[in-house]
């Protein structure tokens, strides 16, 4: 996994300047905060990045805390991630999961997995994401592109997302788990791509199930 990781930094470098994922780039700028974390997460769902960074930016620039966001209008919200897909339902829901940190946890974002799956909204990716981004914690969050990159790569067969993750955490090891998401996704969105991915500039296509087998059927 070290030299996969490495090869794909290797190519990133040398094909383009490295672009930061969405979640790297909402740690940054929220300085970590496990609340800007979770929502902009929650917000990031099925919407591009640039879309979810000015929701966000938006957002928390009105209602930056958790109690602030729990006793705004779901309304007012509305207004501002009007840019993220399905975003009145991303509204009730922020505001919703908002309401339950603040009388339930104390203002606090959960620091773990059971914790975090019980807000209503908060799925598996989405609780690793804040694992990952806002705790350090290892976890293996899924999406499509960490999906599509370990099944071409051969690192598992799997057929869903959550098949993906169980088997990614049984085979790879723990120490590992923190650096899957963001390579997985930065390479998936600029190599790796679902249609006509770059395999002529990927460093690590040695190592690919998907580049041997298009080989085989090229010959």
């Amino acid at each position: 996994m070290r030299r996969i990781l490495d090869g794909m930094a290797r190519t990133m470098r040398e094909s383009s300047p490295p672009r930061a994922t969405a979640l790297r780039q909402l740690r940054e700028a929220e300085s970590g905060d496990p609340f800007s974390i979770l929502i902009g997460t929650m917000l990031s769902a099925r919407t591009r990045d640039e879309s979810t960074a000015g929701a966000v930016r938006a957002l928390f620039g009105k209602y930056p805390t958790p109690g602030a966001l729990a006793a705004a209008r779901v309304r007012d919200v509305e207004r501002l991630v009007r840019p993220v897909g399905f975003y009145r339902v991303k509204a009730r829901r922020v505001v919703e999961v908002a309401r339950i940190i603040r009388d339930e946890h104390g203002g606090t974002v959960p620091d773990d997995l059971e914790g975090l799956v019980s807000l209503p909204g908060v799925g598996r990716k989405t609780a690793n994401c804040v694992l990952v981004y806002a705790f350090d914690k290892p976890a293996v969050p899924v999406d499509v592109h960490v999906h599509r990159v370990s099944n071409r790569l051969g690192l598992v067969s799997t057929g869903t997302p959550e098949e993906t993750e169980r088997e990614l955490m049984r085979r790879v090891p723990r120490k590992y788990w923190l650096e899957i998401n963001e390579a997985f996704v930065s390479y998936g969105q600029s190599v790796c791509r679902p249609v006509s991915p770059r395999c002529h500039m990927c460093g690590i296509r040695g190592r690919c199930a998907y580049y041997r087998e298009r080989a085989v059927r090229g010959s």
